[in-house]
Protein backbone atom coordinates (compact mmCIF):
# COMPACT_ATOMS: atom_id res chain seq x y z
CA UNK A 1 0.00 0.00 0.00
CA UNK A 2 0.88 3.36 -0.48
CA UNK A 3 1.52 5.77 2.47
CA UNK A 4 2.83 8.95 3.23
CA UNK A 5 3.65 9.67 6.97
CA UNK A 6 4.67 13.05 8.01
CA UNK A 7 6.70 13.92 11.13
CA UNK A 8 8.40 16.36 12.82
CA UNK A 9 5.94 19.17 13.50
CA UNK A 10 5.19 21.05 16.96
CA UNK A 11 5.18 24.31 18.61
CA UNK A 12 7.97 26.77 18.71
CA UNK A 13 8.14 30.25 19.01
CA UNK A 14 8.63 33.09 16.35
CA UNK A 15 11.99 32.40 14.74
CA UNK A 16 12.89 29.23 15.57
CA UNK A 17 13.21 26.21 13.87
CA UNK A 18 11.59 22.67 13.18
CA UNK A 19 12.35 20.01 10.50
CA UNK A 20 9.53 18.16 8.71
CA UNK A 21 9.92 14.58 7.63
CA UNK A 22 8.00 12.56 5.24
CA UNK A 23 8.63 8.77 4.37
CA UNK A 24 7.16 7.35 1.77
CA UNK A 25 6.91 3.94 1.09
CA UNK A 26 4.78 1.36 -1.44
CA UNK A 27 5.60 3.17 -4.54
CA UNK A 28 9.24 4.13 -6.93
CA UNK A 29 9.86 7.60 -4.62
CA UNK A 30 12.84 8.41 -6.72
CA UNK A 31 10.53 8.69 -9.76
CA UNK A 32 7.81 10.79 -7.91
CA UNK A 33 8.20 14.56 -7.80
CA UNK A 34 7.55 15.94 -4.09
CA UNK A 35 5.86 18.79 -2.38
CA UNK A 36 4.90 20.20 0.62
CA UNK A 37 1.68 21.87 1.28
CA UNK A 38 0.02 23.68 3.55
CA UNK A 39 -3.56 24.53 5.13
CA UNK A 40 -4.46 26.88 7.92
CA UNK A 41 -8.19 27.18 9.62
CA UNK A 42 -10.23 29.06 6.85
CA UNK A 43 -7.66 29.39 4.41
CA UNK A 44 -7.46 27.29 1.05
CA UNK A 45 -4.16 24.47 0.87
CA UNK A 46 -1.40 26.46 -0.54
CA UNK A 47 1.82 25.03 -2.22
CA UNK A 48 4.98 25.71 -0.03
CA UNK A 49 7.34 23.72 -1.76
CA UNK A 50 8.12 21.26 -4.53
CA UNK A 51 10.99 19.19 -5.51
CA UNK A 52 11.32 17.42 -9.00
CA UNK A 53 11.81 13.38 -8.38
CA UNK A 54 15.83 13.96 -8.74
CA UNK A 55 16.23 16.74 -7.12
CA UNK A 56 17.28 18.89 -9.69
CA UNK A 57 14.32 21.83 -9.45
CA UNK A 58 13.65 23.28 -6.54
CA UNK A 59 10.31 25.65 -6.24
CA UNK A 60 9.17 27.49 -2.91
CA UNK A 61 6.10 30.01 -2.34
CA UNK A 62 7.17 33.67 -2.00
CA UNK A 63 6.25 33.25 1.87
CA UNK A 64 8.45 30.89 2.75
CA UNK A 65 11.35 31.64 0.32
CA UNK A 66 14.78 31.88 1.53
CA UNK A 67 13.51 30.65 5.24
CA UNK A 68 12.92 27.07 3.98
CA UNK A 69 14.62 24.40 2.71
CA UNK A 70 12.89 21.32 0.85
CA UNK A 71 15.32 17.93 0.53
CA UNK A 72 15.09 14.42 -0.33
CA UNK A 73 16.84 11.57 -0.39
CA UNK A 74 15.96 8.97 -2.86
CA UNK A 75 17.99 5.99 -0.25
CA UNK A 76 15.72 6.92 2.60
CA UNK A 77 12.61 7.51 0.74
CA UNK A 78 12.45 10.95 2.54
CA UNK A 79 11.42 14.34 1.90
CA UNK A 80 12.43 17.12 4.31
CA UNK A 81 10.69 20.34 5.07
CA UNK A 82 13.56 22.07 7.16
CA UNK A 83 12.57 25.33 8.61
CA UNK A 84 13.80 28.21 10.02
CA UNK A 85 12.95 32.01 11.11
CA UNK A 86 9.61 30.48 11.77
CA UNK A 87 6.76 33.30 11.54
CA UNK A 88 3.01 33.12 13.57
CA UNK A 89 2.04 32.78 10.03
CA UNK A 90 3.62 29.80 9.32
CA UNK A 91 1.11 28.18 11.88
CA UNK A 92 -0.67 25.14 9.39
CA UNK A 93 -1.34 21.56 8.87
CA UNK A 94 1.66 20.45 6.85
CA UNK A 95 1.21 17.78 4.34
CA UNK A 96 3.38 15.60 2.11
CA UNK A 97 2.26 14.54 -1.38
CA UNK A 98 3.69 12.57 -4.26
CA UNK A 99 2.91 13.42 -7.64
CA UNK A 100 3.98 11.38 -11.48
CA UNK A 101 5.14 13.26 -13.43
CA UNK A 102 3.03 11.63 -16.33
CA UNK A 103 -0.05 9.86 -14.87
CA UNK A 104 -2.39 11.63 -13.05
CA UNK A 105 -3.59 8.48 -10.83
CA UNK A 106 0.19 8.53 -8.83
CA UNK A 107 -1.22 11.63 -6.47
CA UNK A 108 -0.54 10.17 -2.85
CA UNK A 109 -1.07 12.63 0.16
CA UNK A 110 0.23 12.14 4.17
CA UNK A 111 -1.96 12.78 6.65
CA UNK A 112 -0.38 16.29 7.81
CA UNK A 113 1.61 17.12 10.87
CA UNK A 114 0.77 20.81 12.76
CA UNK A 115 2.99 23.19 13.17
CA UNK A 116 2.64 25.92 15.24
CA UNK A 117 4.23 28.88 15.87
CA UNK A 118 3.46 31.42 19.05
CA UNK A 119 4.48 32.84 21.92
Amino acid sequence: QVQLVESGGGSVQPGGSLRLSCGASGFTFSLYAMRWYRQAPGKERELVASITAGGGSINYADSVKGRFTISRDNAKNTVYLQMGSLKPEDTAVYYCNARHPIFRSGDYWGQGTQVTVSS
